[in-house]
């Protein structure tokens, strides 16, 4: 339901604001299911994290499926959101069965909303954040706010004191500043200076009863900072060429991604490796490379 302007996955095709089974609860089950088999990858997770190529509460099976991940692994469970659904009674619920939320507010003035995060037409900025407000009172768990600025767009004093103000209304466990650290959909897309995530850092920050405030590292996520140990689904010391090939391209799906990135998931002996193995599929144009900041990101 929303076409961000810095999304590393690409654009949204179908903007909606339907709630439906997109993808059967059941076949996502058994891949849980399956993937709960096997005792020593799963003895490797620390967190679970639920996400999408999309908006996951959009999904009618959210509820079937955080209880599915919390009964068969015995681990904490994270829902990654933007956001834009709390002000349903039946994701609130279904998100109550989560130990962490962490829903998304890039802005609290409309124009810099249509700008940033370009929404579906069905998408109230307003009702977004009382949705969001209502949802900090009556959830009794972790709840992690993110943001992300841009530059020119959402980090003027205007747009941070908008947002503090949303901040201060709210009940949460910490607030997270990210900014565009991986290629972007749309080339306007520009990070936001270190020392400007710093001095906004620092006005969320400031009062009596404001919200632990963190700034994650450059090309990090959310995601990274609840899972900082590998989830299990590409566990290292893959046998052959063919089981690495296919575990780097699944990851690919999911954002783009330095040699760095991948030797940390897959082990494959250093950054050099990587960009030694993924070279002939460069070439051949299954792979791309793109510089992004000072860094080079495969997709």
């Amino acid at each position: 339901n929303l076409n961000c302007i810095y999304c590393e996955v690409g654009a949204t095709t179908q903007l909606t604001c339907e709630r439906k089974e997109y993808i059967p609860t059941t076949a996502i089950i058994a891949e849980i299911t399956e993937f709960c088999a096997d005792p020593e990858r799963l003895n490797r997770v620390d967190v679970v994290t639920v996400t999408a190529s999309g908006e996951p509460t959009l999904h009618s099976g959210l509820g079937r499926i955080i209880t599915c991940l919390k009964t068969m692994t015995g681990k904490p469970v994270a829902v990654l959101t933007n956001g834009t659904t709390l002000m349903r009674e039946d994701v609130v619920a279904e998100l109550s069965l989560a130990d962490v939320v962490i829903p998304s507010l890039d802005t609290a003035r409309p124009a810099s909303f249509r700008k940033l995060n370009r929404p579906a037409t069905c998408l109230d900025l307003q009702e977004i954040i009382e949705g969001l407000v209502h949802f900090s009172k009556v959830f009794t768990k972790e709840l992690w706010l993110e943001i992300l600025f841009a530059q020119g767009i959402n980090d003027s004093d205007e747009e941070v004191q908008a947002l503090v103000a949303v901040i201060r209304r709210m009940t949460l466990s910490r607030v997270q500043l990210n900014t565009v650290a991986r290629p972007p959909l749309e080339s306007f897309a520009l990070p936001v200076g270190e020392q400007r995530l710093k001095e906004i850092a620092d006005l969320i920050s400031s009062g009596p009863d404001a919200p632990r405030v963190d700034i994650l590292t450059s090309g990090s996520s959310a995601t990274d900072k609840v899972n900082p140990v590998d989830s299990g689904r590409f566990p290292g010391g893959a046998t052959n060429r063919e089981e690495t090939l296919e575990k780097i391209i699944e990851m690919l799906k999911r954002r783009p991604c330095t040699a760095a990135d991948i030797d940390r998931t897959c082990q494959m002996g250093g950054p050099e490796k990587v960009e030694q193995f993924l070279e002939p599929l460069v070439r051949s144009g299954q792979l791309k490379k793109q510089s992004h900041g000072d860094k080079l990101y495969y997709q």
